[in-house]
């Protein structure tokens, strides 16, 4: 499907799926949308940290037509969610009635956009055939604080055949506005992470620590955490593993 045709679905309240696998080859994003008065801050907190919030585009104050994409940004991702104050208050499957004119939208790269490269090498990603949304973690890897915008950095988890790393490692390393390649491979505890089968956003993986190594790569939902603890009166952002499908080829 098309990415056009897919974000209809969304906008049709037809589909509201993890986006890993969909469109192949085609730039996913995670979305940020904060008020004008957050905005400059947390561009600089993006501008620091471009491992976990590579900046795609940002979209002017009030806007919510994008230029990567024939697309209504309150409408065309598959689930949203809305913070106030820090505080998760709902998940939604569109935002028109939240939208605001100072609104300032932040669209910032997604590690889905490398995985059919991974498996179009022969690489096996579990998530996608165990039909689970990424596993996500929370780590004790600092992020550069940018004003109010501080905290750790959260990634994301693929577990490969040892064999497999090398070649993983070096695909991912080209797709910079995707997050580049892993930020960790092996013990998760030497980066926060206690139960690597319990994650903090997504769902877990069934795999044999004997047979696969958790890799682990910087993740767009940083941002979110981030902005858990800057605690902005509104934040909306993408459900986790819920992405914006643009019409932007990423190679």
């Amino acid at each position: 499907m098309k990415p056009i045709e897919q974000r209809l679905r969304f906008r049709q309240n037809l589909d509201a799926v993890t986006t890993s696998g969909m469109c192949d080859n085609y730039l996913q994003t995670n979305i940020i949308i904060l008020p004008e008065e957050y905005a400059e801050e947390f561009r600089l907190f993006c501008e620091r940290n471009p491992k976990s919030c590579p900046l795609v585009d940002v979209l002017e104050k009030g806007e919510y037509r994008p230029a990567v994409a024939d697309a209504d940004i309150r409408t065309d991702l598959p689930k949203y969610r809305i913070y106030k104050n820090g505080i998760l208050e709902k998940e939604v499957l569109d935002i028109k009635d939240e939208w605001r004119d100072d609104f300032v939208t932040f669209l910032i790269g997604c590690s889905f956009t490398f995985e059919k490269a991974l498996t179009e090498a022969g690489i096996t990603l579990l998530h996608q055939e165990q039909n689970r949304v990424v596993p996500m973690f929370k780590t004790s890897i600092a992020c550069e604080k940018a004003g109010q915008f501080e905290g750790n950095m959260v990634v994301s988890m693929r577990p490969l055949k040892k064999e497999e790393i090398p070649m993983a490692t070096s695909i991912t390393e080209e797709f910079a506005t995707s997050h580049g390649g892993p930020v960790h491979v092996g013990n998760p505890e030497e980066i926060g992470i206690k139960d690597v089968f319990s994650p903090d956003y997504g769902e877990s993986v069934e795999f044999d620590l004997e047979e696969r190594v958790p890799v682990f790569w910087a993740c767009g939902v940083t941002p979110q955490n981030v902005g858990l603890q800057a605690k902005p009166s509104i934040m909306i952002a993408h459900a986790p593993g819920h992405m914006f499908i643009t019409d932007q080829l990423e190679k």
